[in-house]
């Protein structure tokens, strides 16, 4: 079963969205060809990223705050850069810990 990024809460993005589109859409050509070594290290890829993106824009706002920089347009763009990187990984987030929820509540 493909995953549908684009029913996440709180995501509505344009990249978000290309990226459905471009997704594998059989089972074969998703995480069974990938391997769990595969999702595992784009996982934690992404989440170096959002971890990048929130440095970035610490980084702006004391550059700002210290009268480094004027340019309210970079401090503007870092923000919305952490803020949708971070409203992303936490729907995967929620997204997992669902599914091993439902995954605990089966019967075997």
């Amino acid at each position: 079963m493909a995953l549908d990024i684009t029913a996440l809460y709180n995501v509505t993005s344009g990249a978000v969205k290309e990226a459905a589109k471009a997704a594998p859409t059989t089972k074969t050509e998703t995480y069974e060809a990938q391997g769990f070594d595969n999702l595992l290290h784009t996982a934690i890829d992404n989440l170096n990223t959002t971890n990048s993106y929130l440095s970035d824009a610490e980084n702006e706002e004391i550059k700002w705050a210290l009268g480094e920089t004027d340019n309210t347009h970079d401090l503007s763009i870092a923000l919305q850069k952490a803020s949708t990187s971070l409203q992303y990984t936490v729907a995967i987030r929620d997204r997992l810990l669902e599914a091993y929820r439902e995954l605990m509540q089966m019967q075997i």
